[in-house]
């Protein structure tokens, strides 16, 4: 166990920001399975700007890596422009 104030505050605020940290990849990953699983264009393409700016936000934050976040917006866009 930590021996030294600093070094407790660090574990308890690494707890609050991981638990943070999940809820949002979560959240951003339930985004992308109700945009996947869309079948009517219209509404994919409703959803498909919140659910980019979810993923620039999760990049910016470094939750996600920024070329995974490029990879996941460019494969969705792929997505939704093949629907009819």
């Amino acid at each position: 166990m930590a021996n030294h104030k600093s070094a407790l505050k660090r574990i308890r605020q690494t707890a609050v920001r991981r638990l943070r940290n999940r809820y949002q990849l979560k959240t951003t990953k339930t985004m992308i399975k109700r945009l996947k699983a869309a079948v009517n264009k219209q509404d994919a393409e409703k959803m498909f700007p919140d659910v980019i700016s979810r993923i620039d936000k999760l990049a910016k934050k470094n939750i996600i890596h920024r070329n995974k976040a490029a990879h996941q917006k460019s494969k969705l866009a792929r997505m939704v422009n093949t629907l009819s």
